[in-house]
């Protein structure tokens, strides 16, 4: 009818059983089987939730198959192991659930606020091409140098520092600034 996977009949090497043990699982697994699935299935939210819970019902009525009783008590005794079984995957989910929520309000409540600036810069920005954007994100947003930049890009320091300084250029183009405001920029130890 319903075929138990070999590793669960099998059974773990520290338990010992009674020679007629795995006879006797089987038969329980496959007259209860069907019974210990749609409880299961009802009360999860997945296939694979349900799968777990069923097998985990079933390898601890392998583990503690003296324990089960005969006849259709199994049946009920593996209700009640089921029961156990979606209390401990609820708690384990809820737990899962709690941790997800405190990462996810630690990481926003850290996660560094977008640089302040005019609405005008940050258009002119977006208007350059990913290449540039991303050399002068690394180079103000993150502070890196022309070789860390490099690193990051996987070329030389030099290609990085001449990466920026167009990159620089194209902003200052897209922001109307001629080279008169550039070189007073710098000379003022501002950054663009």
């Amino acid at each position: 009818m319903y075929e138990m996977s070999d590793t669960l009949a099998r059974g773990e090497p520290s338990v010992s059983h009674s020679p007629g043990a795995r006879d006797r699982l089987e038969a329980i697994y496959n007259a209860h089987y069907p019974a210990i699935h749609q409880y299961a299935a009802r009360r999860t939210d997945s296939p694979d939730d349900t799968a777990d819970v069923i097998s985990e019902t079933f390898l601890t009525a392998w583990r503690r198959i003296a324990d089960v009783p005969d006849g259709d008590a199994a049946r009920l005794w593996l209700y009640g192991v089921a029961r156990r079984v979606l209390a401990n995957h609820r708690r384990g989910q809820s737990r899962r659930t709690g941790l997800a929520e405190r990462l996810k309000d630690e990481l926003s409540a850290t996660r560094p606020s977008e640089p302040a600036g005019p609405d005008r810069v940050r258009e002119a920005f977006d208007d350059l091409p990913a290449r540039d954007r991303e050399v002068l994100a690394l180079a103000f947003w993150e502070d890196l140098t022309g070789p860390e930049i490099g690193k990051v890009l996987g070329c030389t320091a030099t290609a990085a520092r001449i990466r920026l300084h167009r990159a620089r250029k194209r902003l200052a183009k897209a922001l109307g600034l001629t080279e008169e405001d550039q070189a007073i920029a710098e000379l003022r130890g501002e950054t663009l």
